[in-house]
């Protein structure tokens, strides 16, 4: 056989595998932080319980969405069953999701949401309700400051739906509590924890001034309390966070951080991939499923509510 003929069967090799049978292209925002491997997990149980190849791939950075982009637009070429996705952006990949419709892919969004209707511009919405998430936190921080004090935000990255809604909920419940100011609002960590740390350490002297923080996922939160800790000032703030990595849950027991409102990632997996499944095969599905979150704290992190999320 020739190295041309040999290559091009090599090239085609890939849709010869998504045509033998059903194969869900799980998408993440990115694959670097734990939150994005617990999805994986989740994503992967369900593949082997409905007997479906899950083909898991994402950008590295959670701020590439040309990157992303692509990636749908080769899943879409590839012919896969169906697409499930964490939009970078929720404008961006309209058009991605669009294109796969009109192939006849049907794409479940979760994590973060897309403009447009679940049910009709896509197949369903799998996600924690994030502004329920916000509302979780602000109503934390403000019982540990007993509703009165100086508070940060550091916000996650524009365009992200997601943290977009954990803020803008944290923000309602502050509105509530008259006896507390927001002295920042309008800072961004970017997409990696370094980033974060940075952005944290260029607010440091209102952070001096705060009594009170919050940020809405795992890097500004990790990123933060490395801040924290570089500048002494680590266990001296009230401090609430998103997201419950190894990192964020030994911060928690060290008192770096009062309190995370956890998710529940590897259900979010999970329940992505048997939603795009039962849509493919032409059962009935939910336009909207809330994967649910609790808040973590030091003294209920061994309740039975909080290890059922966790997963341990």
């Amino acid at each position: 056989m020739n190295k041309l003929l040999t290559w091009s069967l090599l090239a085609l090799a890939p849709l010869a595998v998504f045509a033998a049978g059903e194969t869900i292209a799980v998408i993440p925002k990115g694959t670097t932080h734990s939150y994005w491997k617990s999805v994986e997990s989740g994503a992967r149980k369900a593949g082997a319980e409905l007997g479906v190849e899950i083909i898991w791939k994402g950008a590295l950075k959670e701020d590439d969405r040309a990157s992303q982009i692509a990636i749908v637009q080769q899943f879409v070429s590839s012919g896969v069953s169906a697409i499930v996705l964490a939009p970078l952006d929720d404008t961006a990949l309209r058009a991605p999701v669009k294109s796969a419709n009109d192939r006849g892919i049907p794409v479940v969004i979760y994590d973060s949401a897309l403009k447009g209707e679940p049910g009709k511009d896509f197949a369903s919405f799998v996600a924690t309700n994030n502004r329920v998430g916000g509302e979780i936190a602000g109503t934390e921080l403000a019982r540990l400051l007993g509703g009165r004090g100086k508070v940060v935000l550091l916000r996650y990255l524009e365009g992200s739906a997601s943290t977009t809604e954990r803020e803008e909920g944290f923000l309602s419940v502050m509105k509530k509590n008259p006896g507390i100011s927001v002295i920042v609002d309008n800072r961004y960590a970017g997409a990696t924890i370094s980033s974060a740390q940075d952005a944290a350490l260029n607010l440091i002297d209102k952070i001096r001034e705060a009594d009170g923080i919050f940020c809405p996922n795992e890097s500004p939160t990790q990123g933060m309390i490395l801040a924290l800790r570089q500048t002494g000032l680590a266990g001296k703030k009230k401090f609430v966070g998103f997201d419950t990595s190894d990192f964020l849950l030994a911060a928690l027991e060290k008192g770096d951080v009062q309190g995370l409102v956890a998710q529940n990632p590897v259900r979010m997996g999970y329940l992505g991939v048997v939603t795009a499944v039962k849509k493919v095969r032409g059962e009935k599905i939910e336009a909207n499923i809330d994967t649910g979150c609790v808040l973590v704290t030091k003294e209920n992190r061994s309740s039975a509510e909080v290890k059922a999320v966790l997963g341990n």
